[in-house]
């Protein structure tokens, strides 16, 4: 009997470590700084809204994970040897099951958060296999396009769980949205830099591989313009759009500079920081800009 126990808790813990692994590259990318949007845009209705938010968020996560790590195996091998396809952890053909599986979870857990949630869940799933199934990230211009709606699906769904009225959303978080969406179909392009050998093995067309040199000089101008329209928008203070916009050069620099697969994962590490403070605005105006005008 002490065998047994010890051996099932290994298998447990080898089945999460495994889960894990499926989403761990995309925790900075993606989990953090949709649940900082979700949270500014909605605002946040209670606390108790954070765990189905974050839960919500990572299990559409892992449905998209799965459904790109099962596509392209041999790049896995070369560029993230750890992720669970390369690493043996998981078979080919389990995890395809998984991943299929992934799909009715996906809208069972959405549906106890009401229709407009169940439907931000189908399109994100659509968009997860015209992105993945059906190729989609293999041009740079329809990878930018479909990444950006799919990451406007995480946000609605994930905005919608954490306001107080789940089948609707303000104006504030519709506005956080479509500027979300907007900044991620011109600036994406940011984590390709890093994953440019893998992408050439596998026949890609991303940015930096079509138009190196295009790719890189446009990062400082298009952080700066955004930058600028965010602080606008959000009316921050001159001392804030100053830092984030000096956060926008540096990064910028970078890319332009520093062109070592290394300093490329730096320069996307940023550029997520850049990212994640640009999805706080909302709450930034929501807590202080919108307080005053109720003051006056």
């Amino acid at each position: 009997m002490r065998t047994s126990a010890f051996a099932l808790r290994d298998t447990l813990f080898g089945f999460l470590l495994t889960i894990f692994l499926f989403v761990k590259s995309d925790i900075k990318t993606t989990l953090i700084p949709i649940t900082i949007l979700s949270i500014s845009s909605a605002p946040l209705c209670t606390p108790n809204r954070i765990f189905p938010l974050v839960w919500w968020i990572f299990l559409h996560l892992l449905q998209f994970d799965t459904s790109n790590q099962i596509q392209d195996v041999e790049e896995d091998a070369k560029n993230k040897p750890i992720r669970p396809l390369p690493a043996g952890r998981i078979s080919l053909r389990h995890a395809t099951i998984l991943r299929w599986g992934l799909v009715p979870a996906c809208w069972i857990g959405s549906v106890l958060h009401g229709g407009p949630v169940l439907f931000s869940s189908v399109t994100l799933v659509l968009f997860t296999i015209l992105y993945n199934e059906l190729q989609a990230h293999r041009h740079w211009l329809t990878k930018n396009i479909v990444t950006a709606l799919g990451f406007a699906s995480f946000e609605v769904g994930g905005t919608l769980i954490a306001g107080c009225d789940t089948s609707r959303m303000d104006a504030v978080g519709c506005l956080s949205v479509v500027i979300s969406t907007a900044v991620f179909a011109t600036t994406i392009h940011t984590q390709d830099f890093k994953d440019e050998e893998g992408d050439r093995l596998m026949g890609r067309t991303t940015l930096p591989i079509v138009s190196p040199q295009v790719g890189r000089a446009s990062i400082l101008p298009l952080l700066a313009i955004w930058s600028i329209v965010v602080s606008f928008v959000w009316e921050l203070t001159w001392a804030w759009t100053i830092l984030l916009l000096c956060l926008s050069v540096l990064i910028g620099t970078r890319f332009l500079l520093l062109r070592s697969r290394t300093a490329d994962q730096t320069s996307f590490l940023l550029y997520n920081v850049w990212l994640s403070a640009v999805h706080m605005l909302p709450g930034y105006w929501r807590y202080f800009r919108y307080q005053d005008y109720l003051l006056t």
